[in-house]
């Protein structure tokens, strides 16, 4: 009897702790749930603060804004739909973008860009472009640097297209969403960035992030890009 007492009181201890432990778990889960959304949320009211009080003329700065007002409009979406950590992570992620756009938009307008912002992570890797580049690909000119300018009014904040990575930087058409079409526009694309940025970029102030991030895509291209790399087609356009 004794012994069947005790494994009842055994059982019982077993099972008060799992309860305890779960309980425990789940709040922590939860906590992470909260913070994840408030952080989403602080950015995402940031970035409609700055959306709704900036103004440009110049365009640059007028289509900076527009990528910035998208990227609020996305932020948005996801904030209202995120039940997960990672949905409000993707949220939070959409709203920095949207202020680097911000940012971009006040380097514009001659303006204090504002404090740093947290690193995108679409853009780890990536680099930055800090000179400028010409280049003819297919009879088009294109030009990319550091600055906005006349020809130069699309901003990219950085990242990866078609598992390439594409620096931060002023380009003279946004030919990233070229290159995440589909048939001829994903090669067009693809032969327009090689152009701006394979040829000598270790020399033309790409920097090492931008060096690392071809490394990591190296698999993506054919061993490195024997086929887009190295200036191996156009025969001479830069």
């Amino acid at each position: 009897m004794k012994v069947f007492l005790l494994l009842i009181l055994i059982v019982v201890a077993v099972f008060a702790i799992i309860v305890f432990v779960r309980r425990g778990s789940a709040a922590r889960e939860q906590r992470h749930l909260e913070d994840a959304r408030a952080d989403a949320q602080r950015w995402y009211e940031r970035l409609g603060g700055q959306v709704l009080n900036l103004h440009g003329e110049d365009p640059a700065a007028r289509q900076a804004l527009s990528d910035a007002s998208e990227r609020y409009n996305a932020a948005g979406g996801q904030l209202q739909q995120a039940k997960s950590v990672k949905q409000f992570e993707l949220a939070r992620e959409s709203a920095l973008e949207g202020l680097t756009y911000v940012r971009a938009a006040r380097q514009a307008m001659g303006i204090d860009p504002g404090p740093d912002l947290p690193p995108l992570a679409s853009a780890r890797g990536a680099g930055q472009i800090t000179q400028e580049r010409e280049v003819n690909v297919q009879g088009q000119h294109y030009k990319a640097g550091p600055q906005p300018g006349p020809d130069t009014p699309y901003y990219y904040p950085g990242g990866r297209v078609q598992g390439r990575p594409v620096p931060s930087g002023w380009y003279s058409t946004p030919v990233w969403k070229t290159a995440l079409g589909a048939g001829a526009g994903v090669l067009g694309g693809m032969l327009i960035f090689d152009a701006l940025l394979s040829p000598g970029f270790g020399d033309m102030g790409y920097g090492d992030g931008y060096q690392d991030g071809m490394q990591d895509a190296s698999g993506d291209f054919g061993g490195g890009g024997g086929d887009f790399g190295g200036g191996d087609f156009g025969g001479g356009d830069f």
